[in-house]
């Protein structure tokens, strides 16, 4: 999709290197810690009346990724304060009453920062009495004391594959050992999902795009070593405008999305992550943030220039932009993969985030933080719940992946039908209890 609605931050810059004047972009370490981590919804929001689907193929006529249909029946209001109680959706993969294992191909496209002055010419910076100063001018570094303000992503890729993702390690809801979110989709569908029934992501690398942006649309802080960097802010109008491609006859090499389509890198069949090193995003100023990670779709037509023939269809390419999370960052144990695992499990419970404004559209929901959605967002109603993080050790190594609320709970099932009756998978203590019946937009929350 490219439809976003956010507000432009513009920095002031200019003081002086003789003067130790912090640079107005450069931020604290610890910046971030008091800050409430965010996932976007990006959905569409479009209105419609539903009915029940078919098994396979939603949306009719659209060229991506194989997924299933179902429904489920609750008392509710929709976005427009009609009573409802037939609720609609599309889900990743196969049928879990179907059985065998189904296998997406996962592309990985790693994204480094190179963060620039305003002319658009590197930007150099050293830490003088305890200030982060600009040092040279026209992209000219003042001396070899001076960074190169680039954001390098390669250091975290490989930990980021061996994380629970895309790694298998042991959960209560698989008999052998698995990826985190098969085990989160087996254990939300509990008996009702053959034993066999698995779908798993089988991640590969493809070549590293740089994102350029221009002082005024970004801050950051350094590492403790003075090194770019220990994160990079960036305002979402920008970082959305670079992401997607722009030209509606369809993507080209200006767009880190056109790019990766252009070359072949990702397809209309695949789950796409766009990966990202401590890049975390924020809207109107910094001090609103921080989105973490988002799922969405792009939309590309049947005829796209620089894409293959595919008999016209529509295109809908399923991705997600999510960041590597140094430790320390954030509180709630949000590190690592967290974002990652958020946006994944919820790409896998609605992979086409409620566009058409029926599939994956639910009664409105209230988390016990006061959260309030109409859309089965699985990562956000546990998000800013104590405990959102739930462990798991690979080789030695400690991950953080998030928990999940499950489908029984956007049911509104009283008595949940999903493994050991439980509301949240893995760790079933997180959401022991439903939302209340909400009316419209939860009575205005």
């Amino acid at each position: 999709m490219k439809k976003f609605a956010f507000f432009i931050l513009v920095a002031l810059f200019g003081f002086s290197l003789a003067a130790f004047a912090q640079d107005n972009d450069a931020l604290p370490s610890n910046f971030t810690a008091g800050l409430h981590v965010q996932h976007a919804n990006n959905s569409a929001n479009a209105h419609k009346n539903g009915n029940i689907p078919t098994p396979h193929g939603f949306p009719a006529g659209v060229d991506t990724l194989v997924n299933f249909t179902d429904h489920f029946e609750a008392q509710g209001v929709l976005f427009d304060g009609s009573a409802h109680h037939i609720w609609e959706y599309s889900m990743v993969g196969n049928p879990p009453n179907k059985g065998g294992t189904t296998t997406f191909n996962a592309p990985v496209v790693p994204v480094s920062l190179d963060l620039r002055n305003a002319d658009g010419s590197p930007r150099f910076v050293k830490v003088m009495n305890g200030a982060v100063v600009t040092c040279g001018q026209n992209g000219v570094p003042l001396d070899s004391t001076c960074t190169r303000l680039f954001s390098d992503v390669t250091p975290f890729i490989q930990p980021f594959l061996n994380g629970p993702v895309f790694s298998n390690a042991n959960f209560t809801s698989s008999p052998v050992p698995t990826q985190v979110t098969d085990a989160v989709q087996r254990a939300e569908f509990g008996n009702k999902a053959k034993p066999d029934w698995h779908t798993l992501l089988a991640p590969s690398v493809k070549t590293t795009e740089v994102m350029t942006l221009l002082a005024g649309t970004y801050a950051f802080a350094l590492n403790p070593d003075g090194s770019c960097c220990r994160f990079v802010l960036i305002n979402s109008a920008t970082f959305n405008s670079k992401l997607f491609p722009q030209n509606p006859a369809g993507p080209d090499n200006t767009s880190i999305i056109g790019q990766a389509e252009v070359a072949g890198n990702i397809t209309t069949r695949d789950v796409s992550t766009f990966f990202f090193p401590n890049a975390f995003l924020f809207n109107g100023n910094v001090n609103n943030c921080c989105v973490l990670g988002f799922h969405t779709f792009d939309f590309e037509p049947g005829n796209a220039i620089n894409l293959p023939s595919n008999g016209n269809l529509p295109r809908f390419f399923v991705l997600n932009y999510s960041s590597w999370i140094s430790p320390g960052l954030f509180g709630g144990g949000f590190q690592d993969v967290t974002a990652h695992s958020h946006e994944i499990a919820e790409l896998f419970n609605d992979p086409f985030v409620g566009f058409d404004g029926i599939h994956n559209i639910t009664p409105f929901w209230l988390n016990p933080a006061g959260q309030c959605q109409d859309i089965l967002e699985t990562g956000d109603v546990i998000e800013d719940l104590p405990n959102p993080t739930f462990p798991v050790t690979i080789n030695g190594v400690t991950y953080h992946p998030q928990t999940e609320a499950l489908l029984p709970w956007f049911a509104f099932e009283t008595n949940s039908s999903a493994i050991d009756n439980a509301y949240s998978y893995p760790n079933e203590t997180v959401l022991t209890h439903l939302s209340a019946p909400q009316p419209l937009n939860c009575g205005g929350q």
